[in-house]
């Protein structure tokens, strides 16, 4: 019985979502890493895409806890940061269930959580390990063609920027972004004086992302 009210608080959560609308909610999670970095770069992600792809998302991004059951109304949450992850068990099991229902969820490593976050996903999904998308992959040819794959955004050690993703029955529910740093050009020009074209680099593959995970 419980099992069975918790199935139709997550449909009426999808359903309500879907006559709001496109939603983007920032993840909030444990362990001390700064989910909270890049403070204006959904925002201008959110800007470009409703500006650019024909979007009406809120411009203004919600903050969602992993563990909640709020996040069962976003389509779309992004998580970020540079140090620790955690997730209990419950939070994993709630994040899995989230995904397995239809959700989808972008992680963007700012530099340094990709050792934590490998440790935590396999709680979310025991068994299932990250793949590297190929650059033939439809996330690199919505509005915008990236026929090289994901673009290098930021320098950090050297290595080659990868878009790495788990599938559930061949639908990509998650997506994680390393060595490229897109959220650095997704903020403010001011904050790392990018060059336009860098920027424009990654909001342009930031709004294929988004374009991808709403149609799919």
């Amino acid at each position: 019985m419980k099992q069975l009210t918790f199935l139709l608080f997550i449909l009426t959560f999808f359903v309500k979502s879907s006559l709001v609308g496109q939603e983007l909610a920032i993840l909030k999670y444990g362990g001390g890493g700064d989910w909270y970095s890049n403070p204006t770069a959904l925002p201008n992600l959110i800007k470009f895409c409703n500006e650019n792809i024909g979007t009406k998302i809120n411009p203004k991004p919600e903050t969602a806890e992993v563990g909640s059951n709020s996040i069962f109304q976003y389509p779309f949450l992004h998580m970020t940061g540079h140090g620790n992850v955690f997730f209990s068990q419950e939070e994993a099991d709630n994040l899995r269930t989230y995904l397995l229902s239809g959700g989808f969820i972008h992680i963007d490593d700012n530099y340094g959580m990709e050792p934590y976050l490998r440790k935590e996903l396999t709680k979310v999904f025991p068994g299932k390990e990250l793949q590297e998308l190929g650059v033939d992959h439809p996330i690199f040819s919505q509005r915008y063609n990236f026929p090289e794959g994901l673009p290098k955004i930021h320098e950090h050690d050297g290595k080659r920027p990868q878009a790495l993703g788990i599938f559930h029955e061949n639908r990509l529910v998650l997506l994680f972004t390393f060595e490229s740093d897109l959220g650095d050009g997704w903020e403010d020009a001011s904050v790392h004086n990018d060059p336009e074209e860098v920027r424009l680099k990654a909001l342009q593959m930031g709004a294929n992302i988004v374009q991808y995970a709403f149609n799919n």
